[in-house]
């Protein structure tokens, strides 16, 4: 981590403060968005020395909004700053800081969600897997409405080892709701066990660093905000494909009030669920009465590895969705079974 004296190693020279700038530029949160702005440099300098040292470093920094983080990213005296803005609004405040900081700044108007990543820095910063990570950081204060999907992406890319992954083990420092948060950093039964726990914690080291009062952001939202950190891991901890884990998980976390084994039926067409689920729990050695939450990342390292053995035996049976099946059934005359199927779904 860097120590704060650190932070001064490259002075900006005099600018407009954050809140002059969204006054000469009349920036105004916009709440679809979900955007909120951080003015206070003490708290966006915090979030920075999160990601560790940046000296010399190539951090791409995730909706700058009026550009506060990304003067504490220049001050910790980066070697370049990828700034990536969906909202034209705010280019011309982050050219001002481009033309502050010479050829340390590229600006890109696009949508991250999109943006592909995979040249976005120097090949020579690649690192094998295997070895320590890369000098390269993601740094970002996430719209709310972006967040959730945005990790999952990343995950994705994680599992993949493509996107801003292919230059090896990046780190990202990211904030998140404080509820989001709570639940990538999650322990096994705890409260707040969810989907994101499973599929952030089994491919990557997650450190829930400390907690933003929502009073400290322009507007002010109705939560707090946390900052997460995240470092890759040299081996995942289910070593099969994302789309699999991500599907054994979502099923069982879909009645995370019930037995794991309830979730677990629904990986099967009717015609074989009860057989098929008995077989995948006994393969798995997992007890059926467990919660979700109760379910440790052994037991889903398991469950995935024996349904992976099911699916080569049958092909089909990945392909199969629940949901589907529920839908033409949806269109059978109406009678008893029907009738069962129609509460079962609005279960989910």
């Amino acid at each position: 981590m860097a120590v704060p004296g650190k932070m001064a190693a490259f002075r900006l020279p005099p600018l407009p403060t954050i809140g002059e700038i969204i006054k000469l530029f009349r920036l105004r949160a916009q709440k679809q968005l979900s955007q909120n702005f951080l003015l206070d440099l003490r708290l966006t300098d915090k979030i920075v020395r999160q990601a560790g040292e940046l000296k010399n470093a190539h951090v791409c920094e995730v909706g700058p909004g009026p550009g506060g983080i990304t003067r504490s990213i220049l001050s910790a005296d980066v070697a370049q700053l990828l700034l990536v803005e969906k909202d034209a609004r705010f280019i011309p405040g982050l050219q001002m800081l481009s033309e502050a900081a010479p050829g340390k700044i590229h600006i890109v108007h696009g949508d991250i969600l999109t943006y592909k990543m995979e040249k976005a820095f120097p090949k020579h910063l690649k690192k094998n897997w295997e070895d320590e990570p890369p000098n390269i950081h993601i740094i970002g204060n996430l719209p709310f409405s972006v967040s959730t999907p945005l990790i999952i992406k990343w995950l994705k890319n994680v599992s993949n080892r493509d996107g801003p992954f292919i230059y090896g083990r990046t780190q990202m420092t990211l904030t998140f709701q404080k509820e989001v948060a709570e639940r990538l950093t999650a322990k096994t039964g705890g409260r707040q066990r969810s989907r994101l726990s499973i599929m952030s914690q089994h491919l990557c080291n997650v450190e829930n660093c400390f907690v933003i009062p929502g009073q400290a952001f322009v507007p002010q939202p109705e939560v707090d905000v946390a900052v997460v950190h995240f470092t890759p891991l040299v081996q995942p901890k289910i070593q099969q494909p994302f789309e699999l884990v991500e599907k054994i998980v979502r099923s069982v976390f879909q009645f995370r009030r019930k037995y794991c084994c309830r979730g677990i039926e629904i990986l099967f067409p009717e015609s074989e669920r009860l057989k098929k689920t008995e077989q995948l729990m006994m393969t798995a050695d997992v007890d059926p009465t467990l919660r979700p939450i109760q379910l440790s990342m052994s037991h889903f390292r398991n469950l995935c590895n024996a349904y992976r053995k099911m699916c080569d035996e049958d092909p089909s049976l990945f392909a199969y969705n629940y949901r589907e099946e529920l839908r033409q059934k949806k269109k059978l005359p109406k009678n008893t079974s029907h009738s069962k199927q129609i509460e079962e779904q609005n279960q989910l």
